[in-house]
């Protein structure tokens, strides 16, 4: 018997690209093969995102690709909550599915392309660490799903629903697994990592026979013993994330923290019913720095909110030259379909939005090159993510860098014969731009 093929279209941010892994590592536990094209695919499962228009529209465009291609088409994701938008433009998909809905996926993918008989998943080849999509030597672990906030600007919680933490012995397993696969670093993810736990009242678990809390940082000290690098995205600035930070300052895990501040402005992130908007963020930075020098912060925000006036746009600006934050990303605020901030009066002028957003990037683009300049002449540790193809160069990250959100590490005149993706290399920072740094190898730590 023919064995069936499934093809797979993954959009959306690191966690839907999570969700997408378990769902690929379910169907080759089933025995289906991953189809590399649309014309080898029995059918097509596009895992979509939906969180602001320009997300939805890519999602439209991939689902009706994949309709014009193949024809036979399941559709799941955060654009999925939305079934009669996706059935508007693409009436004959053959069903829509939410967000993280496993279940839902395969019972589907059961209806239209049976399993093959007699497969035993014992005998096949099925990697431990399950399916990734990322590169061999760093993978997302995903610790929760949804989220308890309510953010004006964010319809996650309508789409994934509230925060539901994963037990914690089954993520340091998965963690474990991983690093045994040859993986160098682990990113974790979710919606509001710092709420890792809350929601089963930190629940006692166990892991290599030894009591652990479902809590953030019982988990994030366990993590630490893995000796591979941990980063966490996702933090928001709670007191309790204080002593994480001194795992940090001991080496446990990295030296760096993703937290989408969003805006500096006390009454923008009232309206934007922001976490934590009430903590004094620049104070609680200082503490950090204090207790861990090499903190690295990188962060998002919104400029261009319903309502934002000069003055609260200047009040960002300064606090972002108060704050010296490492690395910053920034977005013209985009009204999402659902979301509760669509009905506030005063919205900004598309003009205006862009104007404040290159003024915000001129001001951060100063900040960044300054503290790159710092580097040089500095020995980092850096992990090789490619070799240029035309070049002696091997393109790396330090701690300070996540994977496609930060900057490179170019390491210049190496040996490609000796180096490759999935190294540790300690090297000397010669020379920086606004974003990258460029540096002469030392020695190969590890490959």
């Amino acid at each position: 018997m023919k064995t069936p093929k499934v093809g797979f279209v993954s959009l959306g941010c690191p966690k839907a690209l999570v969700d997408s892994e378990r769902i690929l590592t379910q169907l080759k536990t089933e025995g289906y093969q991953v189809a590399s094209d649309y014309n080898g695919a029995d059918l097509v499962v596009v895992n979509t995102c939906g969180f602001i228009e320009s997300a939805v529209q890519e999602s439209l465009d991939a689902i009706g690709e994949a309709m014009s291609e193949n024809g036979r088409v399941i559709v799941t994701g955060c654009l999925g909550k939305d079934e009669d938008k996706i059935r508007q433009m693409h009436p004959n998909v053959l069903k829509v599915t939410g967000a993280a809905a496993y279940q839902d996926v395969m019972e589907a993918v059961h209806e239209y392309v049976p399993a093959p008989p007699k497969h035993n998943p014992f005998i096949d080849l099925v990697p431990e660490q399950g399916v990734r999509l990322t590169p061999k030597h760093y993978a997302y672990l995903k610790i929760s799903e949804g989220c308890n906030h309510r953010c004006t600007f964010c319809i996650i919680p309508s789409m994934r629903g509230d925060l539901v933490s994963r037990p914690v012995g089954k993520v340091l397993d998965e963690a474990a697994a991983l690093k045994r696969a040859g993986v160098k670093e682990v990113l974790v993810i979710s919606q509001d990592t710092s709420a890792y736990g809350v929601d089963t009242k930190y629940k006692l678990d166990f892991w290599n026979g030894q009591p652990v809390k479902t809590k953030f940082y019982d988990m994030c000290e366990a993590l630490g013993q893995l000796g591979i690098w941990v980063r966490l995205h996702y933090v928001y600035p709670y007191p309790h994330v204080d002593a994480v930070i001194d795992l940090m300052g001991q080496g446990k895990i990295l030296p760096y923290l993703d937290i989408p501040f969003q805006h500096a402005s006390p009454r923008i992130l009232k309206l934007m019913k922001r976490p934590a908007h009430s903590e004094n963020t620049l104070e609680r930075l200082k503490l950090w720095r204090e207790k861990c020098p090499e903190l690295v912060i990188r962060s998002t925000f919104v400029v261009g909110f319903p309502g934002e006036t000069e003055e609260d746009f200047q009040i960002l600006l300064d606090w972002l030259k108060e704050a010296q934050l490492d690395r910053v990303g920034c977005f013209t605020y985009s009204p999402v379909e659902g979301a509760t901030a669509n009905d506030l009066p005063d919205h900004v002028p598309e003009e205006i939005k862009q104007e404040r957003y290159e003024r915000f990037m001129e001001v951060q683009q100063e900040i960044s090159a300054a503290k790159l300049q710092k580097r040089i002449g500095q020995t980092m540790t850096v992990l090789v993510d490619s070799l240029e193809e035309e070049f002696p160069v091997a393109v790396a990250r330090s701690y300070a860098d996540a994977p496609e959100i930060d900057g490179n590490v170019f390491v210049e005149d190496i040996d490609k014969s000796v180096i490759k993706a999935g190294d540790l290399l300690e090297v000397e920072i010669t020379d920086a731009d606004e974003y990258d740094l460029f540096a002469r190898l030392i020695q190969v730590k590890s490959a």
